[in-house]
């Protein structure tokens, strides 16, 4: 029997090949940036092809590296950006155009369109998703209201739609030379287009923007034991080898970080920071602005849906404080001058550059630093800064407990920013609950690997994967309850502050405050 499973993460701003062995250990991997394109403000592209090219190259790379063929490996399972929208044709296997990345917001006007009747929320009770830029199906109706030929050809059958998970596996199964057109579902659930309940795509909403029905890819389980397709056996890995495991890339690192029960819930924090809680069998429309989305589905087994709240800004917060402000030198500097004071005198940092996102959805508000006095200094703004993630943290989980009624119990993380320990403490004592971080960092390929292992018996059930998981360190807890308490209503004050900067005049001038949900990470 095979012994490795092959998991490809497919990222904004990059490409990996994560090999697997039968304990869920890493064994190589090989990784490749692509560019970032910005034909306008406000406007970001990926070329599809470029991507595709290396994804052959970090695979190809990370089975030399472990000295592996075709024969070695299992299964291949993908993690993806999502919402990223590419068309191409079927038949030359061209795309039409770049695709179109999830933080583009080209596509303002469709969706202030959109909401003129029946207001942002229209489509929520169908697909669990406000409308706005952030999704797919507005990024499909401006490419066929824009691209010469493009709707003229997906009314023939000759154009076709997909995520970057439908791209990569209709070239990895043969591209023009039978190449399968399929999604999964968390990424068909990002695209505004499908109805939660049934999981099949919703006509009328297709109608509605225009979008050939014949364009989209078929619905398949995010792990599937009838397989997606193989990889030709004279193509680049030189083998015909199953893929049949696909998840989005925050449902993959939820399903790597072993949140298969409801109520788990996982928080990545790097760049910007994704709570995923999975909410089991149940489809909660959430009154306090979440995602109502699906965390992943395995072969015949119910769907498993989650509730989603985002950050726009965790790591990118370090960032601007060392690029914009030269308050550090590098990254690893932060957690040092943190701990050159003992609290964080007072001072609140909160962090709405673009606006606030979950659960207070305002755009009108900015970033602030407030409770500053003669006596503040740099570490009191650095730590400041770090505890604004744990606050945003709490905001959202607070969200989660009320639209769910009910209390958490701990809180798994991942990310680069879990290394800085200050930080970690500090969101478990602001939380009042533990926060366990696992040993296996590349979270995200790993879930994509379940997904596969589990679709060809690699691994036999989840409760073997359950087994697998091996904690690195947890923090617990010890903060009062009214410290907890005093610090918390520091920080909405400090919220309250933020609100109502920027004027309606002034925020229509601006298209990136219009529609917050663009600058959430794929």
């Amino acid at each position: 029997m095979s012994k490795y499973i092959i998991a490809i993460d497919q990222s904004t701003h990059d490409t990996s090949c994560v090999i697997f062995n039968r304990l869920g250990e890493v064994v190589s991997q090989s990784a490749l940036k692509h560019r970032q394109i910005h034909p306008e403000a406000g406007w970001l592209e990926h070329y599809p092809l470029e991507i595709w090219a290396n994804t052959q190259v970090v695979i190809k790379s990370a089975m030399s590296k472990a000295g592996l063929n075709a024969g070695d490996i299992a299964a291949i399972g993908l993690a993806n950006q999502r919402e990223t929208t590419v068309v191409w044709d079927k038949t030359t296997g061209k795309p039409y155009y770049n695709a179109i990345v999830w933080r583009d917001i080209r596509t303002v006007e469709i969706c202030q369109q959109l909401a003129k009747e029946g207001g942002q929320d229209r489509f929520r009770l169908q697909v669990g998703l406000p409308v706005t830029p952030y999704f797919s199906a507005p990024k499909l109706k401006w490419l066929l209201d824009n691209v010469e030929g493009l709707r003229e050809a997906a009314e023939r059958g000759e154009a076709v739609f997909g995520n970057m998970d439908a791209w990569l596996v209709w070239n990895l199964t043969g591209g023009t030379k039978g190449g399968v057109h399929i999604t999964d579902v968390t990424n068909a659930s990002r695209t505004m287009l499908m109805n939660l309940a049934t999981t099949t795509w919703n006509d009328n909403i297709c109608r509605l923007l225009t979008i050939p029905r014949k364009m989209l890819p078929e619905i398949r389980p995010s792990s599937d034991p009838n397989i997606y397709g193989y990889t030709q056996p004279d193509g680049f890995l030189g083998g015909s080898v199953p893929i049949c495991g696909i998840l989005g890339s925050q449902q993959a690192a939820a399903v790597g970080l072993v949140c298969l029960s409801p109520l788990e819930t996982k928080n990545s924090y790097d760049g910007a920071s994704f709570v995923i809680m999975n909410t089991g069998a149940r489809i909660i429309p959430s009154r306090r602005g979440l995602l109502t989305t699906v965390c992943y589905k395995f072969g015949d087994q119910p769907t498993v849906y989650a509730l989603e709240g985002s950050i726009a800004f965790t790591g990118l917060i370090i960032e601007w404080l060392r690029d914009n402000l030269g308050l550090i030198e590098k990254m690893a500097d932060i957690e040092a001058l943190a701990k050159t004071v003992e609290d964080n005198g007072d001072v609140y940092f909160v962090p709405a550059f673009n606006g606030l996102f979950a659960p207070y959805w305002r755009s009108d508000a900015r970033g602030i630093m407030a409770g500053l006095t003669r006596f503040t200094n740099r570490g009191h703004l650095v730590r400041a800064a770090l505890e604004s993630i744990a606050y945003q943290t709490r905001d959202i989980l607070d969200a989660m407990e009320a639209d769910i009624d009910t209390e958490l119990v701990t809180l798994k993380v991942d990310g680069t920013m879990t290394s800085v320990d200050l930080l970690m403490q500090f969101q478990a004592d602001i939380l009042g609950i533990p926060v366990t971080r696992l040993k296996v960092t590349e979270t995200t390929a790993l879930g994509a690997a379940y997904a596969a292992g589990l679709a060809v018996g690699f691994w036999r059930d989840m409760a073997e994967i359950q087994q697998q998981w091996s904690v690195d360190k947890v923090w617990k807890p010890g903060m009062s309850r009214e410290t907890r308490a005093k610090l918390y209503k520091g920080w909405q004050k400090a919220v309250a502050r933020s609100l109502e900067w920027v004027n309606q005049t002034s925020l229509l001038a601006e298209e990136e405050g219009l529609v917050p949900l663009t600058h959430h990470e794929g």
